[in-house]
């Protein structure tokens, strides 16, 4: 599939987009306030300002390639109330330096180091000179890390030259600057993982100590684990969940609690994740949409629709028809 052309925009209304290079400060600051996060952006000297956004999307995850001179970027409160989402932003400095503040931490940045940040939680980024960053942007629920270890790397320096980050940087920066060019399929491949390669970064920064006392987050796992293997049973439910595990109903609400979501919302966005990386596999086209959903859980195709529709912006059909 070729990728259709934007100046910033709803991402969502395309499966894969990105904006034209060299804006002025106004349409550059249209074009990232408006990339599926709503966010506040200033310029001291906006006269003379110049910026690109190149941003490809694939289902519900966001790559972006940013080049900009001297700006700040910032998520309020206000903001956040008005519109939340519930994303992670993982950002590898390629060019120049800047500084990310979330959770109390402030951070400086320079070209290799990493950091993530959480967009249901205020934070700002502020670059005092020319900088160029690729981003990826996915929802919090894809990481099977329990989200309060998440919250003690926010704003956090992640190095980019030694072990896994210094694997990950360099897939992220090419995939940044190729993702406008890759059809859907490929796309969503890559996206992914480059998500599981993020994840892997994040638990070797909570260290060996971490890992092995968390025995919430070990729990955590094999239960989404078991909600992976089980998506196509359309009874899988709490209460199967939790005798699988030896737990109560109430103790597996909770787990979940704490991630922020519900094990019924985990359960229907897993389904969603795989029907889409089926409608747009190239050799899966025999299956009709109803069959798609119909053998990932999905007992009814015009809620299985409507419900795709709500959560990746297009109707399967669109995603199919692509």
């Amino acid at each position: 599939m070729t990728p259709s052309r934007h100046s910033g925009g709803d991402l969502s209304e395309a499966p894969l987009t990105d904006a034209s290079p060299g804006l002025g400060f106004i349409d550059y600051r249209h074009a990232v306030s408006h990339a599926v996060v709503a966010l506040d952006v200033h310029a001291e000297h906006g006269e003379h300002f110049r910026g690109a956004l190149d941003a490809a999307t694939a289902g519900d995850i966001h790559v972006f390639g940013i080049s900009a001179g001297e700006h700040s970027v910032h998520r309020t409160p206000g903001l956040i109330s008005r519109a939340p989402q519930q994303y992670v932003k993982f950002s590898l400095i390629e060019e120049g330096t800047g500084l990310i503040v979330q959770d109390g931490r402030e951070t400086s940045l320079s070209a290799g180091d990493m950091a993530i940040y959480d967009t249901d939680r205020p934070y700002s980024l502020l670059f005092d000179d020319t900088m160029r960053m690729s981003i990826v942007m996915f929802p919090k629920v894809m990481l099977d890390i329990p989200p309060d270890a998440v919250a003690r790397l926010t704003a956090m320096r992640l190095d980019g030259a030694s072990g896994v980050g210094a694997m990950i940087g360099p897939y992220v920066a090419s995939l940044a600057r190729g993702a406008p060019e890759l059809d859907t399929h490929l796309a969503r491949r890559m996206f992914r993982t480059a998500v599981e390669m993020v994840g892997t970064l994040l638990e070797a920064n909570l260290g060996p100590d971490a890992a092995s006392t968390d025995t919430h987050g070990t729990l955590l796992r094999r239960i989404l684990d078991y909600i992976d293997e089980n998506l196509p049973d359309s009874d899988l439910s709490p209460g199967q969940i939790a005798a699988a595990h030896f737990i109560s109903v109430r103790h597996l609400h909770a787990i979940f609690n704490e991630q922020g979501t519900t094990v019924s919302t985990m359960i229907r966005a897993r389904r969603l994740e795989r029907c889409y990386d089926v409608l747009v596999d190239p050799q899966q086209t025999h299956l009709s949409i109803t069959a798609v959903a119909m053998a990932h859980g999905f007992v009814d195709a015009a809620h299985f629709s409507r419900t795709f529709r709500a959560h990746f912006g297009v109707p399967p059909s669109a995603v199919r028809t692509a």
